[in-house]
């Protein structure tokens, strides 16, 4: 029984999350390459987002998590840098004054004498305004551009992944130029995930890719692709223990029990029982007041004119679901209970170890878990963050 689910929870991805935690991240080395030699190396440095601006000192929060009071003197210099940009020749000179809470900056200079201090010859920045700016560009972009799929094969030689998109299979080409992000542990917010590689890639990677399809949309020239691994499971939960906050459950796939742990981070949802129903109807082929049941198209599947309007013409009941699930108000481990069917999303950071951890867990699914007996994959989930504050259907409670 639901052999082999595929696992997309959103649509949206915004490749503009990479901006606040990664662009500098990747550009810092490149931007600190062009400063004067008399510039502070690259190892002393700050990086994160501002939360307070008061006389010459600015308040950040790095994004190793830390507080750190910046002072920055009359002779520093600032620059604001577009989102995107990794040449400071494109870069204008602007004043304190034109910092504020919430801005990304990336501060070179040296630590002060106080713990938790520390004195900037220069400060590069990004608005979030402007962050935000391009954030929504990109968004819409990977709405209109953006396929998702599991991963059939790998054609190291040529560069090609074959990616399953529903019942077709799709040839994505990369080369030097594509950009590779990978998701690892039990985070699927996309500003964690990490520069990647197409070595990292397998069969049974779940992908998103941005580019533009073929005319026949058989190919895609990819300029991004953003994978993960994730476990898919289904049955019913067998013990729950809330004080160390795991659930076991026999998987209906593998029949082995696994021990699933809920953490903060994990998508708690429970699916209304009218819902289930229609989807569950869905499942079995099809019917009255179950439109579009005849698709197998993954969850967060545009149909092939790149359209991606909820409930309407070729998208599946994956897809609908996937869109109703992100919007389900948060659960939380102590609102399930024993003998409950549940499908699980999850990740599995150490492959030998019988504990995963959930990403997203949906309750309330035994009609759906009964609908399909023959165990095809008859509908997807997506644990992916992948959209920001607000997106459609990315702004889950991984936030």
């Amino acid at each position: 029984m639901l052999k082999g689910f595929a696992v997309f929870r959103s649509a949206t991805l915004s490749a503009g999350l990479m901006l606040p935690a990664a662009i500098f991240s990747a550009c810092s080395t490149r931007l600190m390459a062009q400063a004067p030699a008399a510039a502070p190396t690259a190892s002393a440095r700050q990086l994160g987002t501002v939360t307070a601006v008061a006389g010459n000192s600015l308040t950040l929060k790095t994004d190793a998590g830390q507080q750190v009071v910046v002072s920055v003197p009359d002779g520093a210099r600032i620059l604001q840098l577009a989102p995107g940009s990794t040449d400071l020749k494109t870069a204008q000179t602007i004043a304190l004054k034109d910092i504020e809470a919430g801005d990304r900056v990336l501060v070179s200079g040296k630590a002060g004498d106080a713990a938790g201090s520390f004195a900037a010859a220069r400060v590069i920045l990004m608005k979030s305004s402007d962050i935000a700016q391009k954030h929504e560009t990109e968004q819409a972009d990977w709405q209109k551009r953006g396929t998702g799929g599991i991963v059939s094969a790998v054609d190291p030689g040529t560069g090609t992944l074959t990616v399953t998109v529903g019942a077709k299979k799709v040839a994505v080409t990369t080369s030097p130029k594509t950009q590779f992000r990978r998701y690892a542990g039990d985070s699927v917010k996309f500003e964690d995930a990490k520069p990647g590689t197409l070595a990292q890639i397998q069969p049974g990677d779940q992908v998103r890719v941005l580019g533009t399809k073929s005319d026949d949309g058989s190919s895609i020239p990819a300029e991004v692709v953003v994978s993960g691994s994730f476990k898919n499971l289904a049955g019913l939960i067998a013990t729950i223990d809330a004080a160390k906050g795991t659930l076991t459950l026999k998987d209906l796939t593998t029949k082995k029990t696994v021990t699933v742990m809920i953490t903060p981070n994990s998508n708690v949802r429970t699916l209304p029982p009218q819902a289930a129903a229609m989807f569950a109807a869905r499942a079995k082929g099809g019917g009255a007041g179950a439109p579009g049941g005849g698709s197998s198209q993954p969850a967060g599947q545009a149909d092939g004119s790149g359209g991606g309007r909820p409930g309407g013409p070729g998208r599946s009941a994956g897809g609908d679901l996937s869109q109703l699930v992100s919007r389900l108000p948060n659960k939380t481990i102590a609102d399930l209970k024993v003998g409950d069917a549940v499908m699980i999303v999850a990740s599995q950071p150490d492959p030998s170890s019988a504990t995963v951890t959930a990403v997203t867990l949906l309750s309330g699914v035994e009609p759906i878990l009964a609908a399909t007996p023959s165990g095809g994959p008859a509908m997807t989930l997506s644990p992916w963050n992948l959209g920001g504050e607000g997106a459609p259907e990315g702004g889950g409670g991984g936030h």
